[in-house]
């Protein structure tokens, strides 16, 4: 399991902002992941992406290395958000926007 965590944790360091969820932002493969994806792109930070469904260790590790049951996941700059509710409390209030403000996200190349 220490492997897995290995590369979680590599994954969550390359990245100011990852998403870890069933199938791809192009094609989610679930409607929590298809609303995240629509919450990250309705704020326009550039994202990038783990699908699960292609890595069984992945998929059951992240669950682990975070302490949350389910998928998806949103890492922030290193720090565990939530998952898709959460993502969507913090987006309607105004609160997620702010947060990527305030860690100087890179905006979505248009």
């Amino acid at each position: 399991m220490s492997d897995v965590n290995t590369r979680i944790s590599d994954i969550v360091k390359a990245n100011d902002v990852v998403l870890f969820m069933k199938g791809t932002p192009l094609f989610p493969q679930c409607g929590f992941s298809s609303r995240a994806v629509a919450i990250l792109d309705h704020c326009g930070v550039a994202y990038d992406s783990v699908d699960v469904l292609q890595d069984m260790e992945i998929r059951q590790g992240i669950k682990a290395y975070s302490d949350w049951p389910t998928i998806p996941q949103l890492y922030v700059k290193g720090e565990f958000l939530g998952g898709s509710d959460i993502m969507m409390e913090m987006y309607e209030a105004g609160e997620l926007q702010q947060l990527m403000d305030e860690k100087q996200v890179a905006k979505a190349e248009s």
